[in-house]
């Protein structure tokens, strides 16, 4: 399995596709998929059956995963675009940021 470099928590911009430009928060990453859930990114439509949770049933709009290759890391200092580095800080693997050299 590929080492990821998107955690959940993390702002992304999406990059490619239909909802290109658009920015959110990782909610969930797939990595066996290669996926990411992101929050407001690739909205579907789901019909859902009358259940105890949700009696009314009807159509519900919730995120469908979008491809990795797809979304870029957000620099939280400069709030652009960015690449990742991993890097051994003390006995620590971390995630820097290659524009702006910041620990994320």
């Amino acid at each position: 399995m590929i080492k990821l470099k998107i955690k959940s928590g993390d702002i992304v911009k999406v990059i490619a596709g239909d909802h290109k430009g658009t920015q959110g928060k990782v909610l969930r990453v797939l990595r066996e998929k290669n996926k990411a859930i992101v929050e407001g990114v690739n909205m579907v439509s789901k019909h859902t059956k009358p259940s105890a949770k949700n009696p009314q049933g009807g159509i519900v709009k919730t995120e469908a995963p979008i491809h990795i290759s797809n979304i870029a890391l957000l620099d939280p200092k400069t709030n652009e675009v960015t690449k990742v580095a991993l890097k051994v800080e003390g006995d620590k693997k971390v995630r820097v940021s290659k524009k702006s050299n910041q620990v994320l």
